[in-house]
């Protein structure tokens, strides 16, 4: 009786016979089955209707139901992603002198940028606010206003792996048997040490670790055989802690060992392409709800975002030289921002708060490669998505149109026509009409796709009603639309202490208190008065405090509002001379009694002259 396969590991235990019962519910099942398959109802059924926030169309997104997003919407939030980063594990396998056969074989797969550009800090929060807004029909991140995504001249800048090459194929899934015949043959283990591991992952899979363990401490001094088992196990170990790291965190499939079979041809692979496929799948399997990992090169995820939005972050390396690979151009560290302010500050992200053409520097030491116009399908063994370029004309510098209706990539076992799609690669780019014009600015589109694009696509991901520094009451009358009174009382919240910071320590506590008091009041949204009643007189014009909606975006509140004490003096209304510091500005002082303004100030006065008493 052949295997069995249960949950992805081949079992050789017998075939249990159903019961009677089990079969009538079979028959049952095949009788009322329709025609067509079930998930091809249920969307067509959902199409005709939108989700809240968007899309009012769902002829694009049409899984959107189950996407992380709706349930943000709806006030469901699931708990942080688990990121699968082996930035640090690359660090205890190095090549160092005494295996140098080693790393001559491993530059010439052009896999040896990998060793130095991994990062080995992940930031969770950006990745995850990033993450939910990852559609997997377009395969594209949806942003306020529009679409972008990593595409392989992306690839081939931040990390410096080829993209052109052989596609890297599967026939079908490996089992655990032929596993561990490929263990033995390619890595000289014996078929009780194969067995043992593949049996303790439960996969077709080997232990990160075992690899280090077994293989590590082979030198140029020992056999020839040896330095070739030695090297594809470390081409394997690079592969699984970068480009192809799965959610299991600790191991990596055996079934890429087959393509260091003969090492003089690993260089001949598009490992780019197959990198950037796999990435695809990640990020479209972390969008569902009930997904609490996320897998794949973090760290081609990570550049990307650094590379697009460089004012998120100011932290780039100094000492970087265009001839690396841009990966190496920031020095990642973890954010203190949460992941929901994260979402608010993406919600109301513009056009011009993206750098659209990143690699204008590195164009000198990487040209622009002419495959990233390729539109078709990519693949990684069994895992196929589509490419799409004409969805992001503006990070080629061109003017983004409306583009067509994303394409359905053929199943796994029926994609063995792609290879030579892929191989003919120069007949399937976009053609002159589909790039359009190049742009007159940066991130410039046609007058009508803004309209188009609120149709179709999820915009705003924190809903507005469930923004931060909301009461009950004043959620009720916001508005759904983009825009919320939350930017004007932050703003005014922020002038406020921006006052009582720059008169220094020689203002009065009561001063200090009313002041702090009407700032608690302003963000809780209890304050319902006018700007000019309830703060105090306004700053000079040259240290006006800009508000979230034009200053930098991400940039830290310290470099946005600096004490201006030093800098320039606070008005004579803010900080009085010594003889009158005592009564408190007028425009902060406690609400005043039914005798009046004066009696309110005659008695403020005398219980402070009692004190000094």
């Amino acid at each position: 009786m052949p295997p069995r396969t249960q949950g992805g590991y081949t079992s050789t235990a017998p075939r249990r016979r159903p019961t009677g019962s089990e079969r009538r519910r079979r028959v049952q099942l095949r009788e009322v089955e329709p025609e067509h398959p079930r998930h091809d109802r249920d969307e067509t059924e959902e199409v005709l209707e939108g989700a809240p926030g968007g899309p009012i169309d769902r002829c694009i997104l049409r899984s959107f139901h189950k996407h992380v997003a709706a349930k943000i919407w709806l006030g469901e939030d699931r708990a942080p992603l688990k990121l699968v980063n082996h930035g640090a594990k690359l660090q205890l396998w190095e090549l160092d002198v005494e295996r140098s056969r080693i790393y001559e074989t491993v530059q010439r797969s052009g896999l040896a940028p990998l060793i130095s550009c991994s990062h080995r800090v992940a930031s969770r929060p950006m990745l995850l606010a990033f993450c939910e807004r990852w559609q997997p029909e377009t395969t594209t991140f949806h942003l306020p206003f529009g679409e972008m995504t990593i595409t392989l001249d992306d690839v081939a800048s931040i990390l410096h792996i080829p993209i052109t090459g052989s596609m890297i194929s599967f026939s079908q899934p490996l089992r655990v048997d032929d596993a561990n015949a490929l263990l033995v043959e390619l890595l000289g283990t014996t078929d009780v040490e194969a067995s043992r591991e593949t049996e303790q992952c439960r996969s077709p899979s080997v232990r990160l670790q075992w690899l280090r363990e077994n293989f590590s401490t082979i030198t140029d001094v020992s056999s020839d055989d040896d330095i070739d088992f030695a090297t594809r196990a470390f081409l394997l170990h690079l592969v699984g802690c970068t480009l192809f790291a799965d959610k299991s965190a600790t191991s990596v499939g055996v079934v890429y060992l087959e393509l260091f079979r003969d090492l003089s041809m690993v260089g001949s692979y598009a490992w780019g392409a197959a990198c950037l496929a796999f990435m695809y799948r990640q990020l479209t399997t972390a969008t569902r709800f009930e997904v609490w990992q996320l897998g794949g090169y973090l760290t081609l995820l990570q550049a990307w975002i650094y590379e697009h939005f460089p004012e998120m972050f100011s932290s780039p390396d100094m000492a970087y030289i265009e001839s690396r690979p841009r990966a190496l151009r920031w020095r990642p560290h973890m954010i203190p921002d949460s992941l929901q302010s994260l979402r608010e500050r993406l919600d109301i992200l513009q056009s011009s708060d993206v750098c659209w053409e990143p690699y204008v520097d590195h164009r000198a030491e990487h040209p622009f490669p002419d495959i990233a116009w390729f539109s078709g399908c990519i693949k990684c063994g069994l895992v196929v998505e589509p490419y799409h370029p004409e969805r992001v004309l503006r990070q080629f510098g061109h003017i983004q149109t409306i583009p067509p209706r994303p394409f359905t990539p053929p199943r796994p076992d029926r994609s063995i026509l792609l290879d030579q799609y892929w191989e003919r690669w120069t007949d399937h780019v976009l053609i002159d009409q589909s790039r359009g014009q190049r742009c007159h600015y940066s991130g410039e589109s046609v007058a009508e796709y803004m309209a188009w694009y609120d149709r179709i696509s999820h915009r705003i991901v924190q809903p507005p009603h469930l923004r931060s520094g909301f009461t009950t009451d004043a959620r009720s009358s916001l508005p759904s639309h983009t825009a919320s009174t939350s930017d004007s009382r932050n703003a005014r919240a922020l002038r406020l202490l921006r006052h009582v910071i720059s008169g220094g320590r020689q203002q009065s506590g009561d001063y200090f208190w009313g002041a702090l008091n009407e700032a608690h009041s302003i963000l809780a949204g209890s304050d319902e008065t006018s700007e000019s009643h309830s703060t105090p007189s306004p700053a000079p014009a040259s240290h006006s405090t800009p508000s979230p909606a034009t200053r930098p975006f991400f940039c830290p509140p310290t470099f946005v509002y600096p004490p201006p004490a030093s800098v320039d003096p606070p008005p004579a209304s803010v900080d009085p001379p010594p003889a009158a510091v005592d009564p408190p500005p007028a425009s902060v002082a406690p609400p005043a009694p039914a005798a009046g303004p004066t009696a309110s100030t005659t008695i403020y006065v005398r219980s402070k002259r009692k004190k000094k008493t």
